[in-house]
């Protein structure tokens, strides 16, 4: 298990990450253990770019060693402002020809679970929300091979992972409804979850329908919903038969971050935003994941959800 450091960041949209690289803010270098590919790397996130050399190396993280695992060293990168890589725990059909010399790449949790490291190939998450005016809370912690039942009260309910469409790569799941109160933003969605996702996206039909619902429109300024009186509703995401409300205290910018964000006092923001028209336009990140614990399941191939404590 390890705690790590979470960075808000207002309209970020990264998707899930799968490659394990470096370099971003120092130079990275295999060590006395590591081995060249000889391939190139090159991977585009929602948000932000890499692309380098290929090598192969010991990684330890949580406690956890795989000796052999696939490190991207970046030659150049963007978008990652504060951090020198990323850990990829996505799914590995996302690592797909961004190596050169390889179809895909195992993830650090495929390894683990290919040597024996954990039996079951499975990532839990708790995130949760941050307090008053700070912005990096060490307050996350990832709980590898397993779950950690201190980290959530009740059962986990667990939804297959989708097969087909264009949100199947990523963690893919069917979305039953979003509401509004006793609004109905849509009927039906599909969608993925997403730790690298600050937002709540929903299709543009359902974000307008909020808009409606709550007589707000965007802020021209952070891209952020924005409402001259506080909505007072729950925000519902339905999966399945169980239906996952946010409070407007949950849904809704704390005051106490505005400065943070250069947002104007006397208003009210949402994190919830338009995720477009088509594609992969809808995304459950870390605003819903902050309070509700979330289990990615690669051996059983779903993905579960229980309250955050």
């Amino acid at each position: 298990m390890l705690n790590t450091l979470l960075r808000l960041s207002a309209n970020l949209r990264c998707y899930s990450a799968s490659n394990t690289w470096c370099g971003a803010q120092t130079s990275c270098e295999k060590t006395s253990t590591g081995k060249s590919t000889g391939g190139s790397v090159s991977v585009s996130y929602g948000s932000g770019s890499f692309s380098g050399t290929e090598y192969t190396d010991k990684v330890s993280f949580g406690g956890l060693t795989v000796s052999s695992q696939s490190i991207g060293a970046a030659s150049q990168s963007s978008g990652f402002s504060g951090v020198d890589g990323i850990i990829g725990f996505g799914p590995v059909d996302l690592t797909e020809d961004t190596v050169s010399n390889a179809n895909t790449v195992p993830t650090f949790l495929d390894n683990l679970y290919s040597q024996g490291s954990i039996s079951t190939e499975v990532l839990g998450v708790s995130f949760r929300p941050e307090s008053g005016s700070d912005t990096d809370d060490t307050n996350g912690e990832l709980t590898l091979g397993s779950t950690d039942s201190s980290k959530y009260s009740g059962s986990i309910t667990y939804f297959s992972t989708l097969t087909s469409g264009d949100a199947s790569a990523y963690w893919g799941i069917s979305i039953a409804s979003f509401t509004y109160g006793s609004t109905t933003l849509a009927s039906s969605a599909s969608g993925i979850v997403d730790t690298g996702t600050t937002l709540i996206y929903i299709p543009t039909k359902a974000y307008n329908k909020f808009l409606s619902a709550t007589g707000g429109e965007t802020d021209s300024s952070s891209g952020l919903a924005v409402f001259a009186t506080k909505p007072t509703s729950n925000f519902g995401i339905k999966f399945g038969a169980t239906t996952y409300t946010l409070t407007p205290s949950q849904y809704l910018v704390p005051t106490a971050q505005y400065s943070y964000y250069g947002l104007s006092s006397g208003s009210y923001y949402a994190w919830i935003n338009d995720g477009g028209s088509s594609g992969v336009n809808t995304i459950i990140g870390q605003k819903f994941l902050e309070n509700y614990y979330a289990v990615f399941d690669t051996t059983e191939s779903r993905i579960g959800f229980a309250t955050g404590v």
